[in-house]
Order: C-alpha cells, then sequence, then structure tokens
C-alpha cells in the first residue's frame, strides 16, 4: 500500500484497487500461466510437476476478469457515490467470489508443493515460482483491502437500512 493512500476515503480506495491491483492481475495471470503451460510441457512426467496449473491458471484469468469487471461497472461506482439501499448484494457477491479465490490459491498451493521447486529446477520454472509467489501476495492484499476495510463499513450501512 502507498503511503499516500488513506483508506478512509473509500473512492481513493477503489481507485487503488483498481490502479494497483486490478491492472496488476491482469499483467501477472497471462504470463504465469504460458510459464506454466511450457513447465507442463518441457518436463512431462516429472513427478514435481505441477500438473492442472496452466488449467487452474487459466480458469482464474476469466474468473478474475469478471470479479474485476462486476467491481468496476457496478460495486465501486456504487462505492463512490456513497453506496446506498442495495449495496449489501454486490458486497456479498464479491465476498463469495473471494471465497473462491482463496480455494483456487489452496489448489495452486498443493500443486505446486507450496511453491517448491524441485532441486535443479530451471530458469523458467524458478520464473514461474516466483511471479506466483508475487501473485499470490498482491491478491491476498487486494482481498484483504476490501474484505477489511473497503465493504464493512457499506455493510454496517445495509444492515442498518
Amino acid at each position: 500500500m502507498t503511503q499516500s493512500l488513506r483508506i478512509d476515503d473509500p473512492a481513493a480506495l477503489t481507485r487503488h484497487i483498481e490502479s494497483r491491483y486490478h491492472a496488476r492481475h491482469r499483467e501477472q495471470l497471462p504470463t504465469l500461466a504460458a510459464l506454466a503451460a511450457r513447465i507442463e510441457t518441457v518436463h512431462f512426467g516429472d513427478d514435481h510437476v505441477p500438473e492442472g496449473l496452466t488449467d487452474l491458471l487459466q480458469r482464474m484469468i476469466g474468473a478474475l476478469e469478471v470479479d474485476m469487471k462486476k467491481e468496476e461497472l457496478i460495486l465501486f461506482p456504487a462505492i463512490r457515490r456513497g453506496g446506498g439501499p442495495g449495496i449489501g448484494i454486490p458486497i456479498a457477491v464479491m465476498r463469495a467470489d473471494h471465497d473462491h479465490h482463496s480455494r483456487d490459491v489452496a489448489e495452486i498451493h498443493r500443486l505446486t508443493r507450496g511453491l517448491s521447486k524441485p532441486d535443479g529446477a530451471c530458469r523458467t520454472w524458478t520464473d514461474l515460482y516466483a511471479g506466483l509467489g508475487e501473485f499470490l501476495s498482491d491478491l491476498a492484499e487486494h482481498i484483504r483491502l476490501e474484505n477489511d476495510v473497503l465493504f464493512p463499513p457499506f455493510e454496517t450501512e445495509a444492515a442498518n437500512v
């Protein structure tokens, strides 16, 4: 998080999430999926290959894109307008989506054995696991900012309507 970010300003926080996390995920995932595909192809049959990782990352590209668009087109504009009646519904949807992403993260850790590359791993494998580590860290912070900072005041408001 940047020093100048005011977490008590929901509009600024939504813009930060879009520019920092949404943009970054859109850069990260296609590259990671391509690296995973290369590892699964070149090292086919190796016991350490994270078989199925490419498919999982491809699904995550689609799922995250849909979720980010829902935020950018529906939820974040509503938050920037100050919330209001019905805001709890898209927030609940996003929380459910976040739970799904958490299951995908657990699957990444399972497939990669906790991002443990084998001895003598090639450069591609090293780059993949380093990139996955960065992506998972970014995704965790993205979800934390929304679930723990951005959403709660609007959920309280929705509960009191």
